[in-house]
């Protein structure tokens, strides 16, 4: 899970401005595409247990939980005038912000840790047991070594190193 130097880059450039709209950064994926790229934003609000719900001024209900479009309105401001100021891309590009949703991406290890026992999606850069893309429950994470366990078909326990994992996304069930 080792961003690019360029998208590290951006993302040390951006994390103060997302911070100040009161939100935290996910994560951000940036994909050059020919003439014009995209910068995709992904933002996230922490749990509040037991919070009421309550109405913002701009009229949404808000659950004491989770990314609204004004938090998405702000973010895109805040963030498209300090990259207009300090134009780190060359060419064109979209700026996208959003939250990450049910199936959300993972940008770095530590953001596994809530998601212990789900289902993820992986795609990794080598191939573990002769399998490059798998759907599997995610057993463990070991921030120290560096590494994930998850459990495939028939009980079998993967031990997969973090560095290998090229893509992560959690893979949403009811």
């Amino acid at each position: 899970m080792k961003l690019s130097s360029k998208t590290q880059a951006l993302q040390d450039l951006i994390a103060p401005a997302v911070e100040a709209c009161d939100v935290d950064l996910w994560g951000i994926e940036f994909i050059p595409q020919g003439k014009r790229s995209l910068l995709r934003i992904y933002i996230d609000r922490p749990v509040e247990a037991g919070a009421e719900p309550v109405v913002n001024e701009e009229g949404e209900v808000e659950e004491g939980r989770g990314i609204g479009v004004q938090d998405c309105v702000r973010v895109t401001q805040q963030v498209g005038a300090m990259l207009d100021v300090h134009d780190p891309i060359s060419g064109e590009y979209a700026l996208e912000v959003s939250s990450p949703g049910w199936d959300r991406p993972f940008f770095q290890l530590n953001q596994l840790q809530a998601y212990i026992g789900q289902t993820v999606a992986l795609r990794l850069i080598s191939a573990v047991e002769n399998r490059r893309k798998f759907q599997a429950k995610l057993v463990s994470v070991d921030l120290e070594n560096e590494m994930i366990q998850v459990e495939v078909e028939q009980q079998q326990i993967l031990d997969i190193d973090s560095h290998n994992i090229d893509k992560a996304n959690l893979i949403y069930q009811d």
